[in-house]
């Protein structure tokens, strides 16, 4: 599919499900009063009980999300500035993708051997009159990654030869402290869409191929990988970062144009599908916003495609 391009906003699922279990130490934002502290304990989520979602997805049959992009936003679509794509992923289809039923099965992925940890992660945000400042080094803070480049003799080789190397990158992003709805939704692009509370960069659902990552390409158990630069990022938000826990909203990163994007589990302790939300992936409800409950518009995890920002709400911040 052929898109017309729009303005590039930025630069150019809940994975992890192999194998993550309840790792849960991670990195949160810090309380308002915080002006540089470095985020590595994680935030008590807050319980709700008003999370009512019109159906759960089955992650043995994750409908696949190629060929959903849009140039107009569209709920369960991705709006992308892209209008080609010329880029790699993964080499070979894995077993776990279902091509004639247009589904993946997310319980039987591959992920990447190794469990390495980064001592040096670190990200700091400071609160400043309507500004919110992210800087990071990319390294998620209390998790481990898989061993990149993929080794030969590790299964994932089979189906995806990621040649890249994890490094610190050195990231900074000025956001909107209160963001504002936009009076038109904008694209999103194939660099960072956002920032985890690991410290970690979200890319949007696409590989480089312009196919639903999150099926296609083979990442490590927390659901990240490393692009060509060596930047460690996340398709969609890990389950080492967001454990599933009934009744609770947990914020697990921040959007380029500001907005939080949470994790909402209703009392099943499941996810809301894409017809719960709107056409960029959002809605408003209850949330814990810099230590105060507010209601106000978010994005939402999904297990199913885009993931997690189907198009920015807001002005999202150039980098």
């Amino acid at each position: 599919m052929t898109l017309h391009r729009r303005h590039l906003a930025v630069c150019g699922l809940l994975l992890g499900l192999a194998g993550c279990g309840s790792a849960e130490t991670t990195s949160n934002a810090p309380s308002p009063s915080a002006t540089a502290a470095s985020t590595s304990a994680t935030s008590s989520p807050l319980r709700v009980s008003d999370n009512t979602w019109t159906d759960s997805i089955d992650a043995t049959a994750v409908p696949l999300g190629d060929g959903k992009l849009t140039m107009t936003p569209a709920r369960g679509a991705l709006d992308t500035c892209l209008n080609v794509f010329t880029g790699g992923g993964s080499q070979v289809n894995g077993p776990w993708l279902d091509t004639a039923h247009a589904t993946w099965n997310a319980t039987a992925k591959l992920a990447v051997s190794g469990a390495h940890t980064w001592p040096s992660a670190a990200m700091h945000v400071t609160l400043s009159g309507t500004l919110r400042t992210i800087a990071t080094n990319d390294l998620p803070i209390g998790l481990t990654t898989g061993t990149f480049p993929i080794a030969g003799n590790d299964p994932a080789y089979q189906y995806d030869r990621n040649p890249n190397s994890i490094s610190a990158q050195s990231i900074s992003l000025m956001l909107p402290a209160k963001p504002a709805v936009a009076v038109t939704p904008s694209c999103t692009g194939l660099g960072p869409i956002g920032v985890t509370t690991d410290g970690v960069l979200l890319f949007n659902a696409l590989d480089a191929g312009g196919r639903d990552a999150g099926a296609h390409e083979v990442q490590d158990r927390c659901g990240g990988h490393p692009d060509p630069r060596g930047a460690y990022h996340y398709h969609a938000i890990s389950s080492c970062l967001a454990p599933a826990t009934a009744s609770t909203t947990r914020l697990v990163g921040y959007a380029l144009d500001g907005f939080g994007i949470y994790a909402e589990w209703n009392a099943q302790g499941s996810l809301p599908a894409n017809a719960d939300l709107d056409a960029c992936h959002g809605r408003s409800s209850t949330v814990s916003w810099d230590g105060t409950t507010v209601t106000m518009y978010h994005y939402d995890v999904t297990l199913e495609y885009p993931y997690t920002v189907g198009c920015y709400r807001g002005t999202p911040a150039q980098r």
